[in-house]
């Protein structure tokens, strides 16, 4: 099988991990030799229910009995789209009802297959309903590989080989609230992610979401934040704006709304959304955005989350799981630059991008799966299904601590 692995499918890199996966279940991965790994990355925040729950799996086989695609998205009522819309749309009205103490605007959900499409259709939604064509994003953020996603990534790393991009897109720092001039009136968005993931796990300071939000609106221009990785209780919140009391214009969502079937989607006030069915109608649509079945599994995986307070379990165990990082990090601070994170999403900074590999391959060898952020910091990521338990995070924390007593020796 890894032979046609190799041969058939396109490669990424040039050292994938490569290993045969035979059953997933849980917080568990098992290959095909019967070897079992605690999954500490959760295909990069996606499994926050873990693997193939069997909630999840119940809701996509009644699906799968009644009917799959049957029409482009838009044209039929699809009873799994509108419950999954409604669901989502409630659970964001009461976060930004929390975050700033004010009534919600009525929201509407545009679903994609993807995050990076969700980023793609906010930044032409922001154009349309503004009709700006400037955007605003930062430094070292990742929001997707397709042309516009990459055009407001802010990684010459990503960007380099692909340019030339859209024009018209200006980089700030990002956590620094300076510069701050050139959001100006011909600025149609501002694009964000609440935690800079691929960067590092980077937490900006805790007014720079307040100060950002103050900048739009001055400009009347829209904040989109990108949560793609951070929503649904990755960061102990449903949705991370809700640790800065804030509500952006234009929400994007992917990774774990369909509990490890892709979908995704943005999530805007009616008066805005309702750009995209006039002048011309249909001027954004999607084929496959809102599949039945990916929408059967979404809808049951946020249900169940909020049945869980899943995330209220990720703040419980985040705080339990940082801990004994930074206890870490006091035992080995020639090997452990920083340790930055927040709820389930932690990056670990070693000292060298060859410590940071070794590290790695050592996990893997004693049966934990982590990964590391890509072209960047030496990090670590850590970021485990939110249904993992205390004993095996502590477990997993123990191994860590071996590997580090071998790499320090």
């Amino acid at each position: 099988m890894k032979e046609k692995f190799f041969r058939y499918l396109a490669q990424t890199s040039e050292a994938p991990l490569g290993i045969v996966v035979e059953e997933a279940e849980g917080c568990w991965l098992t290959d095909a030799e019967g070897r079992r790994y605690l999954d500490l990355i959760s295909g990069i925040a996606v499994a926050n229910l873990g693997h193939r729950h069997p909630v999840v799996e119940q809701a996509v086989s009644r699906q799968i009995g009644r009917y799959w695609h049957v029409h482009v998205y838009g044209e039929m009522v699809l009873e799994p789209q509108v419950l999954l819309a409604e669901k989502l749309c409630t659970l964001v009205m009461k976060a930004f009802e929390r975050a700033t103490g004010q009534q919600a605007p009525p929201l509407q959900y545009y679903p994609t297959n993807s995050g990076t499409e969700a980023n793609e259709g906010a930044l032409k939604l922001a154009r349309k309903f503004t009709g700006r064509k400037k955007f605003i994003a930062f430094v070292d953020s990742y929001h997707g590989d397709t042309f516009g996603s990459l055009s407001v990534t802010g990684r010459e790393v990503y960007r380099r080989p692909f340019q030339p991009l859209l024009a018209d897109v200006t980089f700030l720092p990002y956590g620094e609230m300076s510069g701050w001039d050139v959001i100006d009136t011909a600025t149609a968005a501002v694009i964000a992610e609440p935690v800079q993931g691929e960067a590092g796990i980077i937490v900006p300071p805790s007014d720079f979401f307040a100060a950002l939000r103050h900048a739009c609106d001055r400009a009347g221009a829209l904040l989109i934040l990108d949560e793609v990785q951070t929503a649904f209780g990755r960061t102990g919140r449903w949705f991370a704006f809700e640790h800065w009391g804030i509500r952006p214009d234009i929400l994007t969502v992917g990774k774990a709304l369909g509990g490890g079937l892709p979908i995704g989607g943005f999530i805007a006030p009616q008066p805005i959304m309702a750009t995209l069915s006039r002048n011309p109608p249909l001027s954004h649509v999607t084929t496959f955005g809102g599949h039945p079945v990916a929408s059967a599994a979404a809808h049951a995986t946020l249900c169940l989350m909020e049945r869980d307070d899943l995330p209220a379990e990720a703040e419980k165990k985040g705080r339990y799981l940082g801990h004994m990082l930074i206890s870490l990090k006091g035992k080995f601070s020639r090997l452990i630059r920083d340790v930055r994170g927040i709820g389930l999403m932690w990056g670990l900074e070693l000292a060298s991008d060859e410590l940071c590999d070794r590290f790695l391959n050592m996990s893997l060898s004693k049966g934990l799966l982590f990964c590391r952020t890509l072209h960047g910091r030496p990090v670590i990521r850590i970021s485990p299904p939110l249904i993992i338990g205390e004993g095996e995070l502590a477990s997993a924390v123990a191994v860590m601590e071996g590997i580090l007593n071998d790499l320090a020796a």
